[in-house]
């Protein structure tokens, strides 16, 4: 068990907290200064790496070391920026890290159209609705991610980078979901070899939501999606990060399902609870299955019969008691979660061992 973290000048929530969570091993991640395709320091890794020991904690895993947009459109540069990436692969394996979540979404990391929506019980969730995302323009719906932020930290929304929206959209007006999974595989297939000298395992993030958004390409969006990743790139090291809330956003996935077709290629698992209010229409949940729409019951039981072995986090929580946080990110429903989640997979154990 696992808290995502955003380190130092980057997240409220302190070490010494997250160490006080009864189960918890360890934190994910990353060098949140750092910009898609810039090449990361070992220096800077190792001093974040002490300060989570000295905490009694160990690096689980990086989340995320993100993929330059000219390796996903594939244009000239992309040979360049493989190459960047290989050298912060091998920056992570020095620092005795094994683990690295990335994703391969066109543009935008993750979309929401409300970043705090309350919810009866005075909760504040994040929720997305297409209608209103179908309603708005990108700049808009940028402004207003931003302006909700109240100048937090959105993981995978550098500001930098937004700023360029149209240029960005203009890298992408001809990649299709086609040509966007062939620069993935090129990308794959070209990091493997150092990913097997260096001992690092990719763990795919599910597109989220899973749908397109503003008419861009989404290609991880459900079982055949992650099964043709897996098999494109027939090796152990290319994984994939199971995220039960990503993938829920589409009621029609089955969850465990697709848990059970992976056995041995989840290297890495998400698991929050979504609350469906309609199509296209759903807001996050208390990781509890009756405050949502999936049966974490389920999930929890695939990833234990399938002899998942990986590091596992709570996601998204909802913002209680008056906390102020990274959007999705407090401590509080996030420790209630992971409390849950334990309790959750003792229980199946401990049954698994009667019969």
């Amino acid at each position: 068990m696992t808290l995502r973290w955003f380190g130092p000048g980057y997240d409220p929530v302190t070490l010494e907290k997250i160490r006080q969570i009864p189960g918890i091993f360890g934190v994910i991640t990353s060098l949140y200064g750092k910009q898609p395709g810039e090449t990361w320091e070992k220096e800077e890794l190792l001093a974040i790496k002490k300060q989570v020991e000295d905490n009694g904690l160990v690096i689980a895993g990086i989340e995320s070391v993100n993929v330059h947009d000219a390796i996903k459109t594939g244009n000239a540069e992309r040979d360049m920026y493989i190459e960047k990436y290989i050298n912060t692969l091998k920056t992570v394996s020095q620092a005795g890290i094994n683990l690295v979540c990335y994703n391969f979404m066109a543009v935008f990391d993750w979309t929401r159209s409300d970043l705090a929506k309350v919810r009866p019980d005075g909760a504040a969730v994040m929720s997305y609705d297409h209608k209103i995302i179908g309603q708005i323009s990108p700049d808009n719906m940028i402004s207003s991610m931003f302006e909700k932020a109240n100048d937090h930290l959105l993981p995978g929304w550098e500001p930098q980078r937004m700023a360029k929206i149209k240029e960005l959209f203009t890298m992408y007006q001809d990649i299709d979901e086609e040509s966007l999974f062939a620069n993935l595989e090129y990308f794959l297939k070209a990091i493997m070899p150092a990913c097997e000298k260096y001992g690092i395992k990719m763990a795919m993030h599910p597109d989220d939501p899973g749908w397109p958004v503003f008419g861009l390409p989404r290609i991880m969006k459900n079982k055949n999606d992650l099964m043709r990743l897996v098999n494109a790139v027939d090796n152990h090291y290319n994984g994939v990060t199971l995220c039960s809330g990503s993938l829920g956003t589409n009621p029609d996935n089955d969850i465990p399902g697709i848990i059970r077709a992976l056995k041995g290629r989840i290297h890495f698992a998400h698991i929050r609870n979504v609350k469906h209010n309609g199509p296209g229409d759903f807001e996050e949940s208390a990781h509890l299955s009756s405050d949502g729409s999936l049966d974490m019951y389920a999930i929890m039981k695939a990833l234990y019969e399938t002899g998942f072995g990986g590091p596992l986090r709570p996601d998204h929580g909802r913002s209680i008691w008056g906390e102020v946080s990274v959007p999705g990110y407090g401590l509080y429903d996030r420790a209630i979660g992971l409390s849950y989640l334990c309790g959750l997979l003792e229980a199946i154990g401990k049954n698994n061992e009667c019969n």
